[in-house]
């Protein structure tokens, strides 16, 4: 059997592909050997796979021999193809189908030219090569300019190298995004919590001008932002809910907005998010 195509069974299906899929996209074949329909679908898809070089992997699940793994994806009839990227069940279908039909499923799998950049991007981002991955992804942003995830990585790398202002801009785009994508969200939150390069904050010197002038608003929120920058979270929320109980109404309800930002950067599972989020309640109502 080809490199490109593996029986898997109950027990190392997690392994082949739910693992498998964060590398490859995996493609599994849930079939029988008396299930007529299977013996012209299963030679189609060997012969896909072995066209596709390796761009994914074909696993062969005998359905009969295998019956919690049918029962684990509801497989209720044979041939039956679910698609697998990421370790998540990503797109199906049933019954032989014609072979433009199958190529279009499968071509829908493969990553784009932008997406491969991203990942290459990733990659470098790792290795620490920040420049060289700033370069991959202001191509991929080329190729595919409302990819927000291919955004969302430019604008972090930009903050990574402390190219402040042209994380802004590429950031400018991606705010009515923020609720359809989570990691959007925390991108722009840190974009928003990142302080005036013009700046050269000092914590003790913020903290000693709130001191003498408590109502200074500008100073607390410069402060807060501060805080979040250093991961100095719950003191970042602490100055914003007195902000938000002195002055509800200052720059646009600024306090509650930097509040929000930190929730999106910490998420919602962090115990501290949970807590603050019924302090500003508190707050507010």
């Amino acid at each position: 059997m080809s490199e490109h195509i593996v029986t898997v069974t109950d027990s190392d299906f997690d392994q082949l592909v739910i693992e498998g899929s964060h590398q490859t996209p995996v493609v599994v074949d849930f079939w029988a050997p008396w299930c007529g329909p299977c013996r012209v679908l299963t030679p189609l898809l060997e012969k896909l796979a072995q066209e596709y070089e390796g761009k994914l992997l074909l696993a062969k699940v005998n359905a009969d021999e295998n019956p919690v793994l049918s029962q684990r994806y509801s497989v209720r009839s044979i041939p039956s193809v679910i698609a697998f990227a990421d370790g998540e069940a990503v797109d199906q279908f049933m019954g032989a189908q014609p072979e433009s039909a199958v190529r279009q499923f499968l071509d829908r799998l493969l990553p784009t030219m932008g997406e491969m950049l991203q990942r290459e991007a990733a990659e470098q981002r790792a290795a620490g090569n920040l420049d060289a991955a700033l370069d991959s992804l202001n191509k991929a942003a080329g190729l595919e300019p409302h990819n927000e995830l291919v955004l969302a990585d430019l604008v972090e790398t930009l903050l990574d190298l402390n190219r402040i202002e042209e994380a802004r801009q590429a950031g400018a785009n991606l705010g009515p995004l923020r609720a359809r994508q989570p990691r959007v969200a925390q991108v722009l939150a840190r974009l928003e919590l990142t302080g005036d390069p013009a700046q050269d904050d000092d914590a003790a010197v913020l903290e000693a001008r709130i001191n003498s002038h408590p109502e200074d608003m500008d100073t607390r929120l410069r402060l807060a932002k501060l805080h979040a920058r250093q991961h100095h979270y719950e003191q970042a929320l602490e100055q914003l809910l007195e902000m938000l109980k002195r002055d509800r109404t200052f720059g646009g309800d600024i306090a509650r907005k930097t509040m929000v930002a930190l929730f999106d950067l910490l998420g919602n599972d962090q115990p501290l998010v949970r807590r603050y989020r019924k302090e500003l309640a508190a707050a507010l109502y």
